[in-house]
Protein backbone atom coordinates (compact mmCIF):
# COMPACT_ATOMS: atom_id res chain seq x y z
CA UNK A 1 0.00 0.00 0.00
CA UNK A 2 1.29 3.91 -0.38
CA UNK A 3 1.61 5.84 2.54
CA UNK A 4 1.91 9.69 1.99
CA UNK A 5 4.19 11.36 4.42
CA UNK A 6 3.62 15.13 4.83
CA UNK A 7 7.02 16.31 6.70
CA UNK A 8 10.38 14.98 6.86
CA UNK A 9 11.90 16.47 9.87
CA UNK A 10 13.48 14.76 12.79
CA UNK A 11 10.26 12.45 13.76
CA UNK A 12 9.27 12.43 10.17
CA UNK A 13 12.85 10.59 9.10
CA UNK A 14 12.47 8.19 12.17
CA UNK A 15 8.78 6.90 11.64
CA UNK A 16 9.31 6.40 7.75
CA UNK A 17 12.49 4.38 8.67
CA UNK A 18 10.47 1.90 10.28
CA UNK A 19 7.45 2.18 8.12
CA UNK A 20 9.80 1.90 5.12
CA UNK A 21 9.88 -2.11 5.36
CA UNK A 22 6.24 -2.13 5.06
CA UNK A 23 4.87 0.54 2.88
CA UNK A 24 5.70 2.30 -0.49
CA UNK A 25 5.71 5.67 1.04
CA UNK A 26 4.95 9.26 -0.82
CA UNK A 27 7.44 11.61 1.28
CA UNK A 28 6.79 15.52 0.66
CA UNK A 29 8.28 18.25 2.95
CA UNK A 30 7.84 21.67 1.68
CA UNK A 31 10.98 22.89 3.44
CA UNK A 32 14.32 23.51 0.75
CA UNK A 33 17.07 21.01 1.86
CA UNK A 34 15.03 18.33 3.20
CA UNK A 35 15.35 15.06 0.71
CA UNK A 36 11.88 14.38 0.19
CA UNK A 37 10.86 14.73 -3.09
CA UNK A 38 7.32 13.58 -3.94
CA UNK A 39 4.76 16.53 -4.90
CA UNK A 40 1.47 17.47 -2.48
CA UNK A 41 -0.09 16.27 -5.56
CA UNK A 42 1.89 12.59 -5.37
CA UNK A 43 0.57 12.78 -1.66
CA UNK A 44 -2.93 13.28 -2.39
CA UNK A 45 -3.06 10.82 -4.44
CA UNK A 46 -2.22 7.69 -1.77
CA UNK A 47 -5.83 6.25 0.62
CA UNK A 48 -3.51 6.79 3.40
CA UNK A 49 -2.30 10.23 4.48
CA UNK A 50 0.09 10.75 7.54
CA UNK A 51 0.67 15.21 8.42
CA UNK A 52 3.69 15.15 10.42
CA UNK A 53 3.76 18.98 10.58
CA UNK A 54 4.22 21.10 13.86
CA UNK A 55 0.60 21.20 15.13
CA UNK A 56 0.81 24.96 14.84
CA UNK A 57 0.45 24.33 11.14
CA UNK A 58 -1.58 20.56 10.47
CA UNK A 59 -4.40 23.08 9.87
CA UNK A 60 -2.50 25.02 6.84
CA UNK A 61 -1.14 21.46 5.79
CA UNK A 62 -5.13 20.33 5.69
CA UNK A 63 -6.24 23.20 3.74
CA UNK A 64 -3.46 22.52 1.01
CA UNK A 65 -4.73 18.93 0.66
CA UNK A 66 -8.23 19.69 0.77
CA UNK A 67 -8.70 20.41 -3.01
CA UNK A 68 -6.58 17.08 -4.12
CA UNK A 69 -7.54 14.16 -2.07
CA UNK A 70 -9.26 11.29 -3.00
CA UNK A 71 -12.88 10.44 -1.75
CA UNK A 72 -12.35 7.54 1.35
CA UNK A 73 -9.11 9.00 2.16
CA UNK A 74 -8.01 8.11 5.61
CA UNK A 75 -5.97 11.25 6.79
CA UNK A 76 -3.71 11.18 10.13
CA UNK A 77 -1.68 13.34 12.35
CA UNK A 78 1.11 13.08 15.10
CA UNK A 79 0.52 15.96 17.10
CA UNK A 80 1.31 15.62 20.61
CA UNK A 81 -2.32 17.36 21.15
CA UNK A 82 -5.49 16.48 19.38
CA UNK A 83 -8.59 18.36 19.77
CA UNK A 84 -7.58 21.74 18.71
CA UNK A 85 -5.63 20.07 15.44
CA UNK A 86 -8.41 17.04 14.87
CA UNK A 87 -10.57 20.25 14.38
CA UNK A 88 -8.69 21.92 12.16
CA UNK A 89 -8.15 19.02 10.22
CA UNK A 90 -12.06 18.18 9.76
CA UNK A 91 -12.78 22.21 9.38
CA UNK A 92 -10.43 21.98 6.67
CA UNK A 93 -10.34 18.86 4.51
CA UNK A 94 -13.70 17.34 2.86
CA UNK A 95 -16.45 15.41 4.62
CA UNK A 96 -15.54 12.08 2.45
CA UNK A 97 -12.32 12.19 4.33
CA UNK A 98 -11.63 10.03 7.88
CA UNK A 99 -9.65 11.73 9.96
CA UNK A 100 -7.73 9.89 12.76
CA UNK A 101 -5.75 11.58 15.23
CA UNK A 102 -2.52 9.79 16.37
CA UNK A 103 0.01 10.34 19.09
CA UNK A 104 3.83 8.44 19.36
CA UNK A 105 4.72 8.96 22.52
CA UNK A 106 8.44 9.14 22.00
CA UNK A 107 10.76 10.91 19.62
CA UNK A 108 13.84 10.13 18.33
CA UNK A 109 15.75 10.35 21.87
CA UNK A 110 13.23 7.92 23.49
CA UNK A 111 13.27 5.49 20.32
CA UNK A 112 17.20 5.40 19.94
CA UNK A 113 17.34 1.95 20.84
CA UNK A 114 13.64 1.03 18.94
CA UNK A 115 10.16 1.05 18.97
CA UNK A 116 9.41 -1.90 20.99
CA UNK A 117 7.19 -1.51 23.83
CA UNK A 118 7.24 2.60 23.33
CA UNK A 119 3.31 4.00 23.66
CA UNK A 120 1.45 5.58 21.09
CA UNK A 121 -2.52 6.67 20.98
CA UNK A 122 -5.24 6.54 18.60
CA UNK A 123 -7.67 8.90 18.80
CA UNK A 124 -10.82 8.18 15.74
CA UNK A 125 -12.38 11.37 15.02
CA UNK A 126 -15.96 10.36 14.55
CA UNK A 127 -15.90 6.19 15.17
CA UNK A 128 -13.48 5.32 12.60
CA UNK A 129 -12.42 1.59 13.42
CA UNK A 130 -8.74 1.85 13.67
CA UNK A 131 -8.73 -2.15 13.94
CA UNK A 132 -6.32 -2.14 11.04
CA UNK A 133 -4.33 0.38 12.29
CA UNK A 134 -3.96 -1.17 15.96
CA UNK A 135 -3.20 -4.40 14.85
CA UNK A 136 0.04 -3.41 12.44
CA UNK A 137 1.44 -0.93 14.91
CA UNK A 138 1.19 -3.41 18.01
CA UNK A 139 2.35 -6.68 15.47
CA UNK A 140 4.52 -5.49 13.35
CA UNK A 141 5.75 -2.55 14.81
CA UNK A 142 5.62 -3.75 18.53
CA UNK A 143 4.27 -0.60 20.05
CA UNK A 144 1.93 -0.98 22.92
CA UNK A 145 -1.19 0.87 21.25
CA UNK A 146 -3.87 3.03 23.15
CA UNK A 147 -7.41 4.06 21.58
CA UNK A 148 -8.97 7.04 23.42
CA UNK A 149 -11.16 10.14 22.56
CA UNK A 150 -9.17 13.35 21.74
CA UNK A 151 -10.67 15.12 24.66
CA UNK A 152 -9.38 12.42 27.49
CA UNK A 153 -6.16 11.91 25.78
CA UNK A 154 -5.30 15.84 26.01
CA UNK A 155 -6.76 15.71 29.78
CA UNK A 156 -4.20 13.10 30.03
CA UNK A 157 -1.40 15.14 28.24
CA UNK A 158 -1.99 18.11 30.08
CA UNK A 159 -0.37 15.98 33.34
CA UNK A 160 1.72 13.37 31.42
CA UNK A 161 3.92 16.22 28.80
CA UNK A 162 2.69 19.22 29.93
CA UNK A 163 4.43 18.92 33.95
CA UNK A 164 7.13 16.97 32.32
CA UNK A 165 8.61 19.20 29.60
CA UNK A 166 7.68 22.47 31.99
CA UNK A 167 10.27 20.77 34.45
CA UNK A 168 12.36 19.87 31.65
CA UNK A 169 12.50 23.36 30.59
CA UNK A 170 13.14 25.48 33.62
CA UNK A 171 15.80 22.46 34.33
CA UNK A 172 17.99 22.86 30.90
CA UNK A 173 17.67 26.44 31.64
CA UNK A 174 19.47 26.25 34.81
CA UNK A 175 22.06 24.82 33.05
CA UNK A 176 23.08 22.43 35.54
CA UNK A 177 26.28 21.67 35.66
CA UNK A 178 27.66 18.00 36.04
CA UNK A 179 28.99 16.86 39.27
CA UNK A 180 31.61 14.63 40.15
CA UNK A 181 29.07 12.43 42.49
CA UNK A 182 25.47 12.56 42.51
CA UNK A 183 22.44 10.83 43.27
CA UNK A 184 20.03 8.51 41.93
CA UNK A 185 17.41 10.83 42.29
CA UNK A 186 19.68 13.67 40.52
CA UNK A 187 20.60 11.08 37.60
CA UNK A 188 17.08 10.26 36.77
CA UNK A 189 16.02 13.95 36.88
CA UNK A 190 18.66 14.49 34.46
CA UNK A 191 17.99 11.83 31.96
CA UNK A 192 14.50 12.88 32.09
CA UNK A 193 15.29 16.89 31.43
CA UNK A 194 17.97 15.21 28.72
CA UNK A 195 15.20 13.10 26.39
CA UNK A 196 13.23 16.08 25.78
CA UNK A 197 16.31 18.94 25.54
CA UNK A 198 16.45 18.02 22.10
CA UNK A 199 13.38 18.89 20.94
CA UNK A 200 12.10 21.93 19.46
CA UNK A 201 10.55 25.24 20.81
CA UNK A 202 7.61 24.45 18.67
CA UNK A 203 6.87 21.39 20.41
CA UNK A 204 7.28 23.20 23.54
CA UNK A 205 4.94 25.80 22.80
CA UNK A 206 2.65 22.90 21.72
CA UNK A 207 2.32 21.13 24.67
CA UNK A 208 1.87 24.09 26.74
CA UNK A 209 -0.40 26.12 24.49
CA UNK A 210 -2.32 24.51 22.47
CA UNK A 211 -3.43 21.85 24.65
CA UNK A 212 -6.40 23.58 26.52
CA UNK A 213 -6.12 21.39 29.47
CA UNK A 214 -2.13 23.01 30.31
CA UNK A 215 -2.95 26.40 31.20
CA UNK A 216 -4.42 25.02 34.97
CA UNK A 217 -1.52 22.57 35.53
CA UNK A 218 0.35 24.99 34.22
CA UNK A 219 -0.74 28.01 37.11
CA UNK A 220 -0.98 25.33 39.82
CA UNK A 221 2.75 24.45 39.19
CA UNK A 222 3.68 27.62 39.48
CA UNK A 223 1.32 28.36 42.77
CA UNK A 224 3.40 25.88 44.42
CA UNK A 225 6.82 27.20 42.90
CA UNK A 226 6.09 30.44 45.17
CA UNK A 227 4.01 28.81 48.00
CA UNK A 228 7.38 26.78 48.12
CA UNK A 229 9.68 29.92 47.71
CA UNK A 230 7.90 31.17 50.26
CA UNK A 231 8.18 28.76 52.88
CA UNK A 232 11.78 28.72 52.32
CA UNK A 233 11.92 32.40 52.93
CA UNK A 234 10.22 32.42 56.31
Amino acid sequence: MKLGWIGYGAFGRLACSHLGPHFDLVIHDAQPGRTASASLEDVAACKRIVIAAPVQAIGEVATALAPLVQPGTRIYDVGSVKLRPMQAMRDALPDHCEIVGTHPLFGPQSAVTGLEGLPIVLCPSHGEDVSCERDFLAERLKLDVHVSDADTHDRTMARVQGLTHLVAKVITEIDATPAAYTTRSYDLLMEAAGLVAQDSDALFRAIEKHNPYSAELRERFFESVEALSDRLKN
